[in-house]
């Protein structure tokens, strides 16, 4: 299967889970290039995606530098390590992963002032795992404040990554969870929910996901 024939699966998928959900408003897609190469970002940017999403900084400074001449929205959706800051904050439009006030801290320092700015979603550890990155529900209160009050960084809404599981009830309840969460703090006008992988999205969707990242079911298994 090719990256068109994947992409319109996924879009297939995304129309009949907002179908289902009766809603009337669009989900973005933001494609996950984890260790796929610039060439097949640039077959799926030629088939309509224009969102895409990348863990390692690394691997994405030079992706960002070969595909260059395109209009790409990017997304960085992985662990922030502090001395990776300034390059997020120069290079991104968006970024999924702040769980720390020091690294939003950061972030607002280190966003240039010719750039609009950075659109920022907090991850939570919705299922309470050791394993994961984000911060817990009880504490996100106190973080949104102080994220809120960052001038270079525009709180945009919520993002999670769920522990996985096969049965798509069992699948929406962490999404139900973080969608109560954002309902906290409607006075604030955020607006996305970044939740909802290859293997969840329709879960994801028909709880309120306005953003999902998809990298398997588009790009087939990671490379090494």
């Amino acid at each position: 299967m090719t990256v068109q024939q994947r992409i319109e699966t996924i879009r297939q998928r995304i129309r009949a889970a907002l179908e289902q959900a009766g809603r009337k408003d669009e989900v973005t897609l933001v494609a996950v290039g984890k260790t796929h190469p610039p060439e097949v970002l640039l077959q799926a940017y030629r088939a309509g995606i224009r969102h895409f999403g990348e863990n390692y900084l690394q691997e994405a400074l030079a992706k960002q530098h070969a595909l260059a001449h395109l209009d790409i929205t990017w997304h960085f959706i992985g662990p922030i390590q502090a001395n990776k800051t300034r390059a997020i904050a120069s290079r991104f439009h968006w970024v999924h992963s702040v769980d720390r006030l020091k690294i939003a801290r950061r972030l607002s320092e280190q966003r240039p002032d010719y750039l609009p700015p950075l659109n920022v979603c907090l991850q939570v550890n919705i299922s309470g795992e050791d394993s994961k990155s984000g911060i817990y529900p009880e504490e996100l209160p106190g973080l949104v404040e102080a994220v809120s009050a960052l001038p270079r960084l525009k709180l945009r809404g919520l993002m999670a990554i769920p522990a996985p599981c096969e049965d798509l009830q069992t699948q929406r309840e962490p999404f139900r969870r973080l969608r109560e969460l954002l309902e906290k703090f409607a006075d604030l006008g955020l607006d996305t929910l970044s939740m909802g992988m290859s293997a969840d999205l329709e879960a994801a969707i028909l709880e309120g996901a306005t953003v999902v990242r998809v990298g398997s079911a588009l790009f087939g298994p990671r490379r090494p």
